[in-house]
C-alpha cells in the first residue's frame, strides 16, 4: 500500500513539473513575439471631421523626390527614388556613395520651376482653414489621425509612440497637417497608414525644420520653410522639399511611393 501511494505522489508530482515547463514554455514564446502594430501611449482622442480637404496641387515640384533651396548632402549608403533638384544651390555632395534612381536637376529650368511650385503648394497648404479643423500640440505619437485639417500653433513631434493616419476606407481621403515651427520624431519611431490612407496624400507643412530621428519611417510629403534632415537609416515614402535650407541624408530610403 506505501509503495503504491508513493508511485501516485511521484506521478502527480511529474505533471505538475511538466505543467510548470509548458506554461514558462508559453510565457516565453508569447514574449518573444514581436508586432509591427503601432505603439499607442497617447490618451488624446482626436474628433473625426467632416469637412473633406482637396489634394494640395504640386505641379513640377511632385517629380522630385528632394528639392532644396541651398545643398544637399549625404553620407552612406542612401537610396532614392525620384528626382533631386537644387535651386538657387550649386552643392550636391555624397552621390556616391549614395544611389540616385532619377535624374539630377541643378538650377535648371525643371528645378527652378519646382521650387516655384513648392512655395505655391506650400502657401496653399499654410492657407487651408474650415470649420471644424483639429489643433494639435506637442507629441502626437501614439494619436490616430483620419481625414482633414490640423494645426499646430508651436513645433509638433512623433515620440514615445507610433503615429496612425486612418482613412477609413477612402483611398483619396487628404491629410494635412499645418506645424508654426519645427518637425521631429525620435528615433525609431513610426508612422502607418491604414483603411486606404496613401502617404501621397499626406501633406505636411512645417514652418521651419524637419528633423527624423534614426531608423525612423515617415509617410508623406514634406513642404519645410526651412531644412529637413534624416538621421542614419531614416526612411521616407513621400517627398522631401526645403524651400530655403538644405537637405541633409545619411544612409536613408526615400521613395514618392503612391
Amino acid at each position: 500500500m506505501v509503495k503504491i501511494i508513493f508511485k501516485f505522489k511521484l506521478q502527480i508530482m511529474r505533471k505538475k513539473t511538466l505543467l510548470t515547463a509548458l506554461v514558462l514554455t508559453t510565457v516565453i514564446l508569447f514574449a518573444g513575439c514581436k508586432s509591427e502594430e503601432p505603439k499607442q501611449s497617447n490618451p488624446q482622442v482626436i474628433p473625426v471631421q467632416t469637412t473633406s480637404q482637396a489634394a494640395v496641387p504640386l505641379a513640377g515640384v511632385a517629380r522630385f523626390a528632394i528639392i532644396a533651396g541651398a545643398e544637399v548632402t549625404n553620407t552612406g549608403a542612401t537610396n532614392i527614388s525620384g528626382d533631386m533638384g537644387l535651386s538657387p544651390g550649386t552643392s550636391v555632395g555624397g552621390f556616391p556613395p549614395g544611389i540616385l534612381n532619377g535624374t539630377l536637376q541643378i538650377n535648371t529650368n525643371l528645378a527652378t520651376q519646382g521650387k516655384l511650385d513648392l512655395t505655391t503648394a506650400y502657401n496653399n497648404a499654410a492657407a487651408r482653414t474650415c470649420t471644424d479643423i483639429v489643433t494639435l500640440s506637442g507629441n502626437i505619437g501614439g494619436l490616430t489621425l483620419t481625414p482633414g485639417l490640423y494645426m499646430s500653433t508651436s513645433s509638433l513631434a512623433v515620440s514615445s509612440g507610433d503615429l496612425t493616419f486612418d482613412a477609413q476606407g477612402n483611398s483619396e481621403a487628404v491629410f494635412i497637417i499645418q506645424i508654426a515651427s519645427s518637425l521631429t520624431t525620435t528615433s525609431g519611431r513610426k508612422v502607418f497608414l491604414k483603411g486606404g490612407a496613401l502617404a501621397s496624400n499626406i501633406y505636411w507643412q512645417v514652418g521651419s525644420s524637419a528633423t527624423f530621428g534614426t531608423t525612423s519611417v515617415f509617410k508623406g510629403t514634406i513642404m519645410a520653410m526651412q531644412s529637413i534632415t534624416f538621421n542614419t537609416g531614416a526612411t521616407l515614402e513621400g517627398r522631401a522639399l526645403a524651400r530655403t535650407g538644405k537637405v541633409t541624408l545619411a544612409a536613408n530610403t526615400i521613395v514618392i511611393g503612391d
